[in-house]
């Protein structure tokens, strides 16, 4: 595949929906490793940024839910996920072509997703899509950093995992200085390759150890946990956050149609496996284990998973990151900038309340619930499938569309029936139901270890772990 410049692509619909792309051709080794534009980036990038940390956790939700709703929630969040995904990228061409037809160019502009509401359906759902996804995006950074100190500790736990935090902060940090997600190629290629051999790792490991002796498997047995596990599956597929930038990314931004849920199904090889191995194996003792690697007995392999992890997780940092340093040069007018530089001193500040916010929310596992209730339920299910409802609500819209329905759903109604499912199911389940579980199970988290905790769930001597018992801590 021949790498293009980016910013120089365009989308022209025509009447019949093709597209066409003007771009200049530049090759060396350097742009083959460096811009990426293509399908396949496309699809590296989305599969690598579903699957970092949150492999991790997978284990303990499944604990809280048992194995079958573990499965099938997976299944049913996957899919979902992987539609408004669908629902997000016809909303982006839709936005680009009316504003192509305009005269409009994003040579030297990032397209988002706020702007892409803005666009269709006014101020009022660019203020709404701008403060769910932000916020969005400034926990599952933050996640990375707890992730990253959790996981180094059980290589070197000479440092406790609040310093541990503070040190991959600083590493992060170095995120400022990649431009755009056009320049995630090589990276995302990596990444995925990284949590493969983690994920497998996990199930071949949990099979080969065998059954703890007395494993139990009582799950689900609590609503709490049972709800709080299930907001942390609809967390675990949604990461739409960055869509839009992924797509802006693409030399044929229109191609990005099905690419997520291709994506999703290569993660359920991932997820499936190696979360149902880790409960089988270890069943309620994942109660009191936020983190799989905390279980399973120290190897090189062991070790060589925990590294690749926190290189992707540092990965994964600079995916959700980069449409929060997007977002803040547009603010400072820094987002034409040419100097890669001077745009990475702009970003800095980003970085500084993400630290900060890791250090003092250290719970790894409950915080991922917290997120997926509270913010992932709107960001990625429920003001997707609004904003398509009303984007295409008249009949001269439906007739004007720049993507018509999809093959498998060619109906408008039948569009729309789904749509509404997504909105209600997700705001009573996932919203209302999730969030009253994964809050108070947080609260727990800091009643129990307090704010600032310096090493969350670290054993110390003559004790198994820093924690009380699942029924005091997570019930």
């Amino acid at each position: 595949m021949v790498p293009r410049e980016h910013g120089d692509e365009a989308i022209v619909a025509d009447g019949h929906g093709k597209e066409e792309e003007v771009g200049v051709i530049k090759f060396s080794v350097t742009s083959f490793l460096w811009h990426g534009g293509s399908v396949w980036d496309a699809w590296f990038s989305c599969a690598s940024n579903q699957v970092a940390q949150v492999l991790l956790t997978l284990p303990y939700s499944f604990s809280q839910l048992g194995m079958l709703s573990g499965i099938l929630l997976q299944l049913f969040y996957g899919f979902l996920g992987s539609w408004t995904a669908y629902l997000i990228s016809v909303l982006y061409v839709e936005y680009r072509s009316r504003k192509e037809k305009e005269g409009v160019s994003f040579k030297n502009h990032v397209i988002q997703w706020f702007e892409v509401l803005d666009g269709l359906l006014g101020p009022y759902w660019k203020a709404a899509g701008l403060a769910f996804n932000c916020t969005f995006l400034l926990f599952g950074t933050v996640i990375q950093l707890i992730a990253c100190a959790s996981n180094i500790y059980y290589i070197n736990d000479r440092l406790d995992k609040r310093t541990w935090t503070y040190i991959f902060g600083a590493c992060c940090a170095t995120t400022v200085f990649i431009p755009s997600f056009h320049n995630y190629r090589i990276w995302s290629f990596l990444g995925l390759g990284m949590t493969t051999y983690t994920a497998w790792y996990l199930a071949i490991a949990a099979l080969i150890n065998g059954q703890v002796e007395g494993v139990t498997h009582t799950g689900p047995n609590k609503l709490v946990l049972y709800f709080t596990g299930a907001t942390n599956i609809l967390y675990t597929f949604g990461g739409h956050a960055v869509t839009v930038e992924i797509m802006h990314a693409m030399w044929k931004p229109a191609k990005f149609k099905y690419i997520y849920l291709l994506a999703t199904l290569y993660v359920f090889t991932l997820t499936l496996p190696s979360a149902s191995a880790m409960y089988w194996a270890y069943g309620d003792e994942l109660l009191a284990h936020a983190n799989a690697f905390s279980l399973l007995p120290k190897t090189a392999w062991r070790d060589a998973a925990v590294i690749l992890m926190l290189i992707h997780q540092f990965i994964t940092f600079g995916f959700a990151c980069t449409p929060l340093y997007f977002v803040w040069e547009k603010v400072i007018g820094m987002h034409d900038t040419k100097s890669v530089c001077l745009r990475a001193l702009a970003r800095l500040p980003i970085v500084v309340p993400i630290w900060f916010l890791a250090i003092i929310f250290p719970f790894f596992g409950p915080i991922n619930s917290a997120v997926g209730a509270l913010l992932v339920s709107f960001t990625v299910y429920i003001i997707p499938a609004l904003a398509h409802m009303l984007t295409y609500r008249s009949a001269s819209a439906r007739a004007n569309a720049a993507e018509k329905p999809p093959f498998f759903l060619p109906s408008w109604t039948g569009m729309f029936v789904l749509n509404a499912f997504i909105v209600v199911w997700v705001f009573v389940v996932g919203f209302g139901l999730g969030g009253w579980a994964s809050m108070v199970n947080f609260i727990r988290q800091i009643n129990t270890f307090g704010l600032f905790a310096k090493c969350y769930q670290c054993p110390k001597p003559g004790a198994a772990i820093v924690a009380p018992g699942p029924s005091s801590l997570h019930h």
